[in-house]
């Protein structure tokens, strides 16, 4: 994935909106904690340019670990099922459940390394053959990258569904 990411973030955040109405968060801090957490394997990115000069596939850094962010997500879980009321346990939930999420939709054509640490072996659903260059060409080009788009279009239609709602609510 190259541009769903912080959409489908969105799109998981507003899906659990609804149905945490026992915790007085705002609409505005789980859709904050659903975009950075979908983000948020990424963040190596920085390490990975920086420091490791792209030495290293990015996805085989701790912060792609899929062990990392389910472990990370029912913890959380846990932590909510005990305190439904604490608004950083459900924000914490929406942050690492945004974090899995971005593991599951790397997997789609990305390597993953799913048993990382125990077995050091790249899983993805799909291969994008590299017949581009730069390389992100191959990616855009791919008939997979039409499912980015349908996930983007999704978090717009969402997003234009909650603006008129939120416009005819304060109308008289």
């Amino acid at each position: 994935m190259i541009i769903a990411h912080a959409p489908s973030g969105y799109i998981l955040a507003t899906s659990i909106i609804g149905r945490i109405a026992c915790v007085a968060v705002s609409s505005k801090a789980i859709v904050a904690a659903g975009i950075v957490g979908a983000l948020a394997p990424d963040f190596d990115m920085l390490y990975f340019h920086l420091i490791d000069n792209r030495q290293t596939h990015h996805h085989k850094y701790l912060s792609h670990w899929p062990i990392i962010w389910i472990t990370l997500a029912t913890a959380s879980a846990l932590w909510f099922g005990y305190a439904r009321q604490s608004k950083a346990a459900i924000l914490l939930l929406v942050f690492c459940v945004g974090g899995v999420l971005h593991i599951v939709l790397d997997s789609f054509v990305g390597d993953i390394w799913w048993f990382a640490p125990f077995i050091d072996q790249p899983y993805a659903m799909f291969t994008v053959p590299a017949r581009f260059k730069p390389w992100w060409l191959s990616f855009i080009l791919h008939w997979s990258f039409a499912v980015e788009l349908a996930i983007c279009i999704w978090a717009l239609l969402i997003y234009r569904g909650r603006s008129n709602h939120s416009l005819q609510a304060r109308r008289p």
